[in-house]
């Protein structure tokens, strides 16, 4: 079976598509960095457990320093056996994970992805995000988005700013019906378009998958304003928690 020190490697190579830099002589310190930023969001070691457990003579271990920006976290992190604050780099920013079992490969694989988002450029950042809920509009003036939906549950649609792959999207129809009416999952995003009639412009679509159907009356905007506290939707906005329950 690999050592974790092996696997951290093969995570990394696997999960970001980035290889280990040896920028010291010989490979005992790896490096993984971004490309866009060059910014490291890991430091692999092999170094005396001395150095890490002052008193501990268990000769030479693998170590890991990951970048944890949250201080709760930090703190939180550094009580666990086999997580210290960071050696050689700054401990409040900083941890060191010790590569002796101690800590389950799922854990460590976790905090990886911690430091990688922390110190990766933004537009990454926002593509690696989690999902997240929102509220479209749409104007049945324009677009007969219910009779679109009666014939095929997947359609293309103008992409909102900030919406990624996976994400899920309620489409409120606007008056005279003024309610949320369907649900969807994102499919696809930033297929190519080019529409511009002096009034609108779009650049980019989205696929979205139909995946429920409300009734007219259920999610009414007097309802969204009353119950939720959502006073208008103008463009794509996040979904309250207490209406997502509900939705």
């Amino acid at each position: 079976m690999p050592n974790q020190h092996d696997q951290v490697i093969k995570h990394i190579k696997q999960t970001y598509s980035i290889s280990p830099d040896y920028p010291w002589d010989g490979n005992e310190h790896a490096v993984f960095r971004h490309e866009e930023n060059n910014k490291w969001f890991a430091l692999l070691m092999r170094v005396g457990r001395d150095k890490l457990c002052p008193g501990d003579k268990g000769g030479i271990v693998s170590a890991l320093n990951l970048k944890i920006p949250d201080p709760v976290l930090h703190d939180i992190l550094t009580q666990e056996e086999g997580i210290i604050p960071s050696y050689h780099m700054n401990k409040r920013h900083w941890i060191t994970v010790i590569l002796d079992g101690t800590v389950s490969c799922d854990e460590i694989f976790g905090l990886i992805k911690v430091s990688y988002m922390a110190t990766a450029p933004a537009a990454r950042r926002h593509k690696m995000r989690d999902p997240k809920e929102w509220i479209v509009p749409a104007n049945p003036k324009y677009y007969d988005v219910i009779g679109a939906f009666d014939k095929s549950k997947e359609i293309n649609w103008k992409q909102g700013a900030g919406i990624n792959t996976g994400d899920t999207v309620f489409i409120y129809v606007g008056a005279p019906v003024s309610a949320v009416m369907f649900k969807c999952k994102v499919e696809e995003t930033d297929i190519p378009y080019d529409f511009d009639n002096g009034k609108l412009q779009i650049r980019s679509l989205m696929k979205i998958r139909l995946i429920k159907k409300y009734k007219p009356d259920e999610f009414t905007f007097e309802r969204l304003k009353s119950e939720f506290g959502i006073n208008a939707i103008r463009g794509p906005r996040g979904v309250p928690y207490s209406l997502s329950e509900r939705l």
